[in-house]
């Protein structure tokens, strides 16, 4: 299948407008991209980045008329900064192609597998995750999510409540339920990742097991494990919620730490009462693995 793939650069203010736009006009997807070469800071957890100048992309179905959306929008946007309007017809098969020659079958600690489709590894002892291309962040390719990958595989999870919080696509909540959780429960601020992550879980399985949340409507509750891997900012930002979903005897996996910043989210969590062990690292990035006594 193919998608009108339309974008349009505008300003920091005028980007959330021109988004909400173009799903009013039909729109099944909207990302934003950086327009020119500024560097990226870690956002709060409950913020999405935008650019000075940023470039808003819309995918429509094929039905639609690129020139009726353009005409609209600028009509819509008179005397505000749109530049460089970009219309082309995006081949659905070129970026699955292009991904999967890069994402191949992975092994963790021995015993889970994550494999896209075709690919399923069926050993004794293991377990297989089939992922495909989604929505949202997470393959098991990242450091990050390969160190938090590595820990829910070597430990005992058996019947345990996991909380994945910041999902992304849900691969480490489905990867424990595949491991012997009881249960999941996924939270994310970005409603596309918890649409990844049931498809997922769907895809697994699991579904009957799992629970999908956003941030302000997550109850919090304690559970046996809570795996948290966004950013050193909003871990830090953050460590008072996340502590507090740790259930007494808990454990806590926290990633998406660069090396050079595991001190200060070790202090955080620290302070709030748990054991931090020395940081597990992988490239430039590690994982913090902390127990709350009781």
């Amino acid at each position: 299948m193919a998608w009108h793939q339309l974008s349009v650069i505008t300003d920091e203010s005028t980007a959330p407008e021109v988004s909400e736009f173009f799903s009013e006009l039909g729109a099944v997807s909207v990302t934003y991209s950086d327009a020119e070469d500024e560097p990226v800071y870690e956002p709060a957890i409950d913020q999405t980045k935008i650019w000075t100048r940023t470039r808003v992309t819309a995918l429509f179905e094929l039905d639609t008329d690129p020139d009726i959306v353009h005409t609209l929008l600028f009509n819509e946007f008179v005397g505000q900064p749109l530049q460089e309007w970009s219309a082309e017809v995006l081949q659905d098969q070129a970026w699955e192609r292009a991904w999967m020659e890069h994402f191949q079958a992975m092994k963790f600690a021995d015993r889970l597998w994550i494999c896209p489709s075709g690919q399923e590894r069926h050993e004794p002892n293991t377990v297989c995750m089939t992922l495909d291309p989604g929505l949202a962040f997470g393959t098991g390719t990242h450091p990050t999510t390969a160190l938090c990958l590595e820990w829910l595989a070597g430990n005992d999870i058996q019947d345990k409540v996991v909380i994945d919080y910041g999902c992304g696509s849900g691969i480490l909540a489905v990867a424990a339920l595949l491991l012997g959780a009881k249960y999941a429960h996924a939270v994310d601020i970005d409603p596309q990742a918890l649409t990844a992550s049931q498809y997922n879980a769907e895809k697994n399985q699991v579904q009957e097991r799992i629970s999908y949340y956003l941030p302000e409507i997550f109850s919090a509750f304690p559970a046996d494990v809570v795996v948290a891997n966004i950013l050193a900012k909003p871990l830090i930002e953050l460590a008072a919620n996340i502590s507090a979903l740790v259930r007494p005897g808990g454990r806590l996996i926290l990633s998406g730490i660069l090396n050079e910043q595991a001190e200060s989210v070790a202090a955080a969590y620290r302070a709030r009462g748990l054991a931090v062990a020395a940081p597990v690292s992988q490239e430039d990035w590690c994982r913090l693995d902390a127990y709350k006594p009781g």
